[in-house]
């Protein structure tokens, strides 16, 4: 397991930013949230994220994970903010592949994933360490209506 929770996964576990509630919301923003929970742990990561076109202009996380889960998240913060929606759904796919098909660690924004590459040899450690990405991707499909929804209400 050391492995696992080498210096680097610990800093990020201990340092996650943009934790609580999102800021109030800029003109032309839509929001999205998700909470997740791992079946297998307990392990919960909450997410909400403000998108503009289809940008994440705004980010707030809450997990209660472990030191795995924690990491992933602070990754997520870290990077998520500027990033389009898109990359966020392709760094959630490639870490899923990364932990369960041994492939490549994410590149790009979210690179800093590799350091949690130790985690594919752990399977019943892949839940808690996707969380906050399925997190995110709930919540950009969340923010992603709501932006279809007022795009159709100003046309009509």
């Amino acid at each position: 397991m050391d492995g696992l929770y080498h210096a680097r996964v610990l800093e990020l576990a201990a340092d996650i930013p943009h934790l609580g509630r999102l800021p109030t919301p800029a003109v032309g923003e839509t929001r999205g949230a998700a909470l997740k929970v791992s079946k297998v742990c307990g392990s919960t990561v909450e997410v909400a994220l403000a998108l503009k076109n289809d940008i994440i202009t705004a980010i707030a996380v809450n997990p209660h994970a472990c030191a795995l889960g924690q990491a992933s998240t602070a990754i997520l913060a870290l990077n998520a903010v500027g990033a389009r929606a898109d990359e966020v759904l392709a760094a959630r796919d490639a870490l899923r592949a990364m932990l369960k098909e041994n492939a490549a660690p994410p590149q790009g924004r979210f690179w800093e994933l590799r350091h949690l590459e130790g985690v594919r040899d752990y399977p019943p450690r892949h839940a808690s360490t996707l969380l906050a990405f399925e997190a995110a991707a709930e919540a950009i499909a969340q923010a992603r209506a709501a932006a279809q929804e007022v795009e159709t209400c100003a046309s009509s």
